[in-house]
């Protein structure tokens, strides 16, 4: 459809775009299909190590490879939102992301896989914060945009839980390659319905791009993760200078990120964006509960497997409970919001997300569903709905039109990075605990071997699942002492960037 009737449709100042519902609808399927990715592998990954010959100190990649291009471009990818038009960019990431995964569907080696992975983060950089700025601009009005976040934030908080269920029926049914090869579909359909429903819009002025930023802020997050990873294997550790030497390479790097942005005339992250109280509690608290988040549910989701002996499917459908959590409390959440504001959500979130996690620290070789596991992800879910509603809408009140798709993907990149990060680390903390259990306590014959092995993973698990838990909870610190918005402060964005 062409620009001018969608222009003349907005041609009243203040007027909303008759079809916002219909498009929050076509940006959910896209969205959804881009966060469930982080974790849809996690289940379809024991086949798919065995398959490929993959290690288990290199099997977090297939994760962490995903997250980090997905939160190393995406600030990138919000700028060219907002230059290039976010339709535009939003339909070349939905292509994008499909060729990328037909790639992974087809890999034959374990790097093909880490680098189709890798290709899908980069695409999904684009499509990400595409979506969450065309929200910022087609819905003005607090009670709509409320609604419409509460949709976002659900599927952010959810999307995950329901990658892993999806992941378990297309492993037990068809083949871990279908975790992947499932988005091509769902791409098709989101660019079927966009082409016609979600109009373009776009930011004015300076449209340059800092290529700098974005290559030397890619590459100090990898520097970063790759040290971690460095420290989960055998030969390395914590002792290794390889390990420390990647891990003080990224933070220099990240430094003279800042420093870059500083100088720059157009920045990639405007520094003024991060700096304001109430956004950079929102981003802390976005990277903080990510880095809880993504390495819990890989963690789960082997568990659930490898110790408990679930298949695929039933380990699907049992994460679905933090998808019901996430649903329920995004409901309220939405209800809540335009009535008491952010900040008291933004404290019960976490705190809810991290006594779910925390309660995962007495799992055992035998642990009930549902004495058990079912309360536990309930907690976890309900948490996640609190915390990513009123996420969603914090980080970016009184951010100018020019500067939404910058915003927004700050917003996606805290959660990318911290899960990236918080995958490595926990990753690191799983495996050292691991080893330290089967030195401690050597099997006494081979019998004895498979028990030691379990307990051995539980032990690897329950640290991981206790530090997620204490990772989650500083967030809901940062929340109480940063976030000052006030209810009333959570209306339309200033100046809404041009649509038609």
């Amino acid at each position: 459809m062409s620009a001018a009737p969608e222009a003349a449709e907005h041609s009243a100042p203040g007027r909303p775009h008759p079809r916002r519902w219909a498009a929050l609808g076509v940006i959910a399927i896209s969205q959804l299909m881009v966060v469930l990715d982080a974790t849809i592998v996690n289940i379809a990954l024991p086949s798919a190590r065995a398959d490929l010959g993959i290690t288990e100190a290199d099997q977090q990649w297939v994760v962490t490879a995903y997250t980090l291009a997905f939160g190393g471009l995406l600030l990138l990818g919000g700028r060219i939102a907002d230059y290039w038009g976010r339709k535009r960019t939003f339909l070349v990431g939905a292509i994008g992301f499909a060729a990328a995964s037909a790639l992974g569907g087809l890999a034959t080696t374990g790097p093909m896989l880490f680098g189709a992975r890798a290709l899908q983060g980069a695409f999904g950089a684009l499509l990400a914060p595409a979506s969450l700025a065309l929200l910022t601009v087609l819905f003005t009005e607090a009670r709509e945009r409320a609604k419409a976040f509460a949709v976002y934030g659900a599927i952010a908080g959810g999307g995950s839980a329901v990658g892993l269920l999806l992941g378990g029926v297309l492993t037990e049914y068809a083949n871990w390659r279908w975790c992947l090869l499932v988005n091509i579909p769902i791409a098709l359909v989101a660019l079927a319905l966009a082409v016609p429903i979600v109009p373009e819009s776009r930011a004015d002025g300076d449209t340059s791009y800092d290529v700098p930023g974005a290559i030397v802020v890619t590459l100090g997050l990898a520097s970063l993760v790759y040290g971690f990873t460095e420290a989960a294997k055998e030969d390395k550790g914590w002792d290794s200078g390889t390990t420390w030497g990647f891990i003080a390479a990224g933070i220099v790097l990240l430094i003279v990120f800042v420093v870059i942005e500083q100088r720059t005339r157009n920045p990639l992250l405007p520094l003024r964006i991060v700096l304001d109280r109430n956004r950079g509690g929102a981003y802390l608290t976005s990277m903080l509960v990510g880095a809880g988040l993504f390495g819990a549910f890989l963690f789960l989701a082997l568990y659930l497997q490898g110790v408990l002996g679930y298949t695929p499917l039933h380990t699907g459908f049992a994460s679905l409970p933090v998808t019901l959590g996430v649903l329920i409390s995004a409901t309220a959440a939405s209800n809540l919001l335009p009535r008491i504001g952010p900040k008291p959500l933004m404290i019960v979130g976490p705190v809810l997300a991290a006594a779910g996690m925390f309660s995962l620290r007495f799992i055992d070789l035998d642990t009930s569903f549902w004495a058990h596991l079912f309360p536990a992800q309930i907690l976890l879910g309900l948490g996640l709905g609190f915390t990513f509603v009123p996420l969603s809408s914090l980080a970016l009140v009184g951010v100018p039109g020019h500067d939404a798709g910058a915003a927004s993907a700050a917003l996606n990149a805290t959660q990318q990075v911290g899960g990236s990060l918080g995958t490595a680390l926990l990753n690191t903390i799983a495996t050292g605990a691991i080893t330290a259990y089967l030195t401690a306590h050597p099997p006494a014959s081979p019998e004895d071997g498979q028990r030691a092995g379990l307990l051995a993973q539980v032990d690897g698990y329950t640290d991981a699942f206790t530090w997620a838990a204490a990772i989650i909870l500083v967030a809901a610190v940062i929340s109480a002492t940063m976030i000052r918005v006030r209810k009333e402060e959570l209306g339309p964005a200033d100046g809404p960037a041009h649509i038609g």
